[in-house]
């Protein structure tokens, strides 16, 4: 009786796989997450176009530019991503920003500390502060730095309990932004118009302090000043989060300041 052969493998078109084979999907996907395919006993990828470190694994770094990419789109920051420090005009403080970087990555490449964890950058209103740690970003994810930008009021509404994407608990955003080598927390005590809530002064401290005792680096963006003055009456970051706060902002800071016109101001006043 004959046997019907179309459904029957062919040993010619459909060749088992070894035990333990790395289909390219996978490979893909170890690569994409920063794995280190030597251990694998397979080649080294080619060398980067893109001008990456020679001295990081060529995955891991394109995982950590990614990775700030990611966390610029999820801040809507899409168009910082273009600035370099080069780019910035003297009163950005340029200068003082790759000293602070070149310390950062000198720190990480022998296992250390740096001896500034805080940089402080106030100003008014529209005078490049955002642009300036961009630039910061954008050049330190690029040297190997795992980098990550987030608004101070975004990152306490990740922390509630249905804050977060679904697929991200509070604890999750919370290891996520600790872990980072550079933080840039935007817009440091933004849309607080008075004394702060207890949950906000309770994670805000939290973060500072648990990437204080890590050792690492964080800077700040904020429009406001330390404390209210008669001088200067609006509410300081003191006054919203309280002077514990301000104390451990203070530790092992620099502070910058960047004065200067409102860039985002339109040259004629708008009749409204």
């Amino acid at each position: 009786m004959p046997v019907a052969t179309d459904h029957l493998p062919s040993s010619r078109t459909a060749q088992p796989r070894r035990l333990f084979e790395i289909t390219d999907h996978v490979l893909g996907i170890l690569e994409r997450g920063g794995a280190d395919l030597n251990q694998l006993g397979m080649p080294a990828p080619p060398e980067p176009e893109d001008g990456l470190w020679e001295d990081v694994r060529v995955p891991r770094a394109r995982a950590l530019k990614n990775i700030w990419i990611n966390s610029m789109k999820d801040a809507a920051h899409d168009e910082y991503l273009r600035w370099r420090l080069d780019d910035l005009a003297p009163e950005q403080k340029k200068d003082v920003l790759k000293d602070w970087l070149a310390s950062l990555v000198e720190a990480k490449r022998v296992k250390g500390r740096p001896a500034t964890l805080q940089l402080i950058v106030p100003g008014n209103v529209g005078s490049g502060k955002t642009t300036a740690l961009a630039a910061l970003g954008n050049e330190a994810s690029e040297q190997g730095l795992h980098t990550l930008f987030v608004k101070h009021a975004t990152y306490l509404t990740l922390r509630r309990p249905s804050g977060g994407p679904e697929d991200m608990t509070a604890y999750r955003v919370r290891k996520k932004f600790v872990e980072a080598d550079l933080l840039i927390l935007d817009e440091f005590c933004g849309e607080m118009d008075g004394v702060a809530t207890e949950f906000a002064r309770r994670e805000t401290i939290d973060l500072v302090d648990s990437r204080l005792a890590a050792g690492r680096a964080t800077a700040y963006s904020t429009n406001l000043r330390s404390r209210s003055t008669p001088q200067f009456p609006a509410p300081g970051i003191a006054d919203i989060l309280g002077e514990r706060l301000l104390s451990r902002l203070q530790s092992r800071a620099h502070l910058e300041k960047i004065h200067g016109q409102d860039r985002r101001k339109p040259r004629k006043a708008l009749d409204w």
